[in-house]
């Protein structure tokens, strides 16, 4: 998988001139979307064939400081996962240096309510599960 590329805004940065903490969640949830459409299944197809995946947890550990214009390298990973819940990891770099590290967990859902992905989905859990 390719890595997503993201170039720091101005207009994500605080009055230090530092990238603001909260973006990166922004940043991980664009990466997750790409990884998702890198797959062949992007979240319109996942939508369109009726399930959802609301964040369930975020985690993320700074490690430096990004500023405006700086180019952030994303990996995206699928840490563990089972038929309800998926969890990913994040890596953070400008260059060589990791800047963070980031974790979510996701449930499925169909309809407002939980539903076992490899039953209800087997196409789509198959192409995941292949890229844990």
């Amino acid at each position: 998988m390719t890595p997503y590329k993201h170039i720091v805004k101005y207009y994500e940065c605080d009055r230090m001139g530092i990238t603001h903490h909260s973006n990166y969640v922004r940043f991980m949830e664009e990466a997750r979307i790409d990884w998702m459409d890198q797959l062949g299944y992007g979240f319109e197809r996942m939508e369109a064939e009726g399930v959802v995946s609301p964040v369930m947890e975020i985690e993320c550990s700074y490690k430096h400081p990004t500023t405006f214009k700086d180019s952030i390298e994303i990996t995206v990973e699928i840490e563990e996962i089972s038929t309800l819940k998926i969890s990913f990891r994040y890596t953070m770099r400008v260059g060589e240096t990791v800047i963070c590290t980031a974790k979510s967990k996701h449930c499925f859902l169909e309809n407002g309510k939980p539903v076992a992905l490899a039953q209800r989905f087997p196409d789509f859990y198959k192409v995941i599960t292949q890229k844990s």
